[in-house]
């Protein structure tokens, strides 16, 4: 899978990104494709620690996979403006990376250990890794 994405930060609007590798499968009903499959990078931006949906990481992943990926399918097909257009589906999507700088992940490390009850560790490192793994990919 070719990844085209060699910018200088997570995205241009947003301090962090999830970055999720796609593959769609095309099946239209009334006509034929080929290739039938096409691979893509999709990034979601990471809303800011302690904001609404910041959770993500710990809701999704754990030691830097999905721990659902059929799940997040629907949400994901949400987020790419498919909805229930025939034809196209999501044949597998694996996360890659939080991409973010250093800013960014400070700021999370802060948000864990300052409410770190929805977590099983108070340590931010030892949370960060439980859920991305190694995972995490600081630009400056």
């Amino acid at each position: 899978m070719a990844d085209r994405d060699h910018g200088t930060g997570p995205t241009d609007e947003t301090r962090a990104a999830y970055v999720f590798g796609v593959t769609l499968q095309f099946d239209p009903p009334a006509a034929t494709v080929s290739p039938d499959r096409m691979e893509t990078i999709v990034r979601i931006p990471a809303p800011d620690p302690g904001r609404e949906g910041w959770l993500l990481f710990r809701d999704r992943l754990w030691h830097g996979t999905l721990s659902d990926p059929e799940r997040f399918h629907g949400p994901l097909r949400e987020r790419l403006g498919l909805g229930d257009a025939p034809g196209i589906t999501i044949a597998d999507v694996t996360f890659r990376e939080l991409r973010t700088d250093a800013s960014y992940l400070r700021d999370l490390r802060g948000a864990i250990e300052s409410e770190p009850s929805p977590f099983a560790d108070d340590d931010p490192d030892a949370v960060l890794h439980a859920y991305f793994g190694s995972s995490i990919h600081v630009r400056e």
